[in-house]
């Protein structure tokens, strides 16, 4: 991957971890425990809070995963192997790298 590829890469990466970390602030709130007390009355509130619930708390996770992947592959961007498959050491498609900055395996190893 050429100097510019890294660059324009790292701005996209820079970005998504901006996104992520908004996101996740407000996933952190929607995730934090039902108060049950304080829900309208009625067992379908109830349950629609803890849906409600269960499903920030799960973005939340993914959130943070992605994070951490995005974070590393920031990490390595500057490496020489960076953009070259771990497994076969082939160039990863400038098009998964855009999409999955955070990819170490190219299409084929990754099957």
């Amino acid at each position: 991957m050429d100097q510019a590829g890294r660059k324009a890469l790292e701005a996209r990466m820079l970005r998504e971890i901006a996104d992520l970390k908004a996101q996740m602030g407000d996933l952190e709130e929607r995730a934090q425990t039902v108060e049950l007390d304080q829900q309208a009355v009625g067992r379908l509130s109830r349950m629609d809070s803890l849906a409600n619930q269960s499903i920030a708390v799960n973005a939340l996770g993914k959130a943070k995963s992605r994070l951490a992947r995005l974070e590393r592959a920031l990490s390595r961007i500057n490496d020489e192997d960076f953009g070259l498959c771990a497994d076969c050491g082939d160039p990863i498609a400038p098009a998964r790298l855009l999409a999955m900055p955070e990819a170490v395996l190219c299409v084929g190893c990754a099957d």
